[in-house]
């Protein structure tokens, strides 16, 4: 719970018990004039208990109790008639005789007395404050309690996503290593073949090497789209019908999360139709204006296809784009069991 939200619980626990108070006189029957000096004086009461609990409420019990400075707490204690009676004497016997003509006490009422009739208010106030001081530093310490174990929590998973992240490389530099390895022996056999070893590694390169960060040169991104293209279109030679055109401004300068656009570029390829010249997947880059992507595939639904998982979930780019461009992006999907488009916009 937080101190904003005490604040609140306390104003409305006040409003509830003035207004009761203030209440029950009203229903009283009295007089006019009367009636009006009843309230009133009743308001000064309050506010004369409220300023006795606040000043034990943020200065006796923080500053003297929970730091033990026991001196502090005999003067704070000590000094509590003086609060009350004082802010009492100030609004009842100084305030409303100027204002209203009329005071609590009769003129002529000693000091001591004074003093003396309102002891009766200080113990039931300070108590009141001390049981206020406990339930709050309670919640507050079980609102720290639980951000301390929300944090190490946090910390943990960092920890074990570092390590699993750590043992991934192992298998990717290792891939890496041995693609060079083949590029070179396989140069010797066929060049188709050394280039499909080539953009592998490119491939490969981009995603180990290229954004510690997480984000990268818009045209690396592209870049790496027409690598993935070019791998796949070895597949299928001359029957590879994807289209990738790229307009509007230029995309040097642009930076964006990595491996953002790929996804939809993959589930195009592996769900759709990709070797029939009338039914081509279109991708489309264009950049409206400097600081904003719009991207935008198509592609026709491969009926025959039997591999029924969808690669990358669509939760999961939703998800990401979320945390990556939270109110910075737009994600519209269409499907119709026949064609299936996505359009992305991004401000970069």
């Amino acid at each position: 719970m937080n101190r904003k939200r005490l604040f609140l619980y306390q104003a409305v626990g006040w409003t509830l018990l003035i207004g009761y108070d203030l209440l029950s006189i009203w229903l009283t029957g009295k007089p006019k004039l009367e009636l009006g000096k009843s309230l009133l004086l009743q308001l000064t009461f309050w506010l004369s208990f409220m300023s006795l609990f606040y000043y034990c409420y943020l200065f006796v019990f923080p500053q003297g109790v929970q730091r033990g400075r026991w001196l502090v707490v005999v003067l704070g204690v000590l000094g509590t008639p003086v609060v009350f009676a004082g802010t009492r004497y100030l609004l009842e016997e100084l305030l409303l005789p100027l204002l209203f003509g009329f005071r609590n006490y009769t003129p002529g009422t000693s000091l001591l007395y004074y003093l003396k009739d309102n002891l009766y208010f200080l113990a039931p106030t300070v108590v009141l404050a001390g049981a206020a001081v406990g339930v709050r530093d309670t919640l507050l310490r079980e609102k720290e309690r639980e951000n301390r174990v929300a944090l190490q929590a946090l910390q943990q998973e960092k920890t074990q996503a570092e390590l699993a992240f750590l043992k991934t490389q192992i298998n990717p530099h290792f891939l890496y290593n041995t693609l060079n390895y083949l590029y070179a022996e396989a140069y010797l056999v066929s060049e188709p073949l050394a280039e499909a070893v080539l953009r592998l590694s490119d491939l490969m390169r981009y995603m180990l090497h290229e954004s510690p960060d997480g984000r990268v040169d818009l045209e690396k991104e592209v870049g790496y789209v027409h690598n993935f293209l070019t791998i796949h279109q070895l597949r299928f030679e001359d029957k590879f019908f994807v289209q990738f055109r790229q307009t509007g401004s230029a995309v040097a300068g642009q930076r964006v999360a990595s491996l953002l656009l790929i996804p939809f570029v993959e589930n195009a390829l592996k769900h759709g139709v990709v070797n029939r010249a009338d039914q081509p997947v279109e991708i489309s880059l264009h950049l409206p204006a400097p600081d904003q992507l719009l991207f935008e595939v198509h592609n026709f639904i491969n009926q025959h296809q039997k591999d029924a998982t969808t690669g990358i979930g669509l939760a999961n780019i939703r998800r990401r784009l979320e945390l990556l461009y939270p109110n910075r992006h737009d994600l519209q999907i269409e499907d119709d069991g026949r064609q299936h488009s996505i359009r992305l916009t991004v401000a970069l």
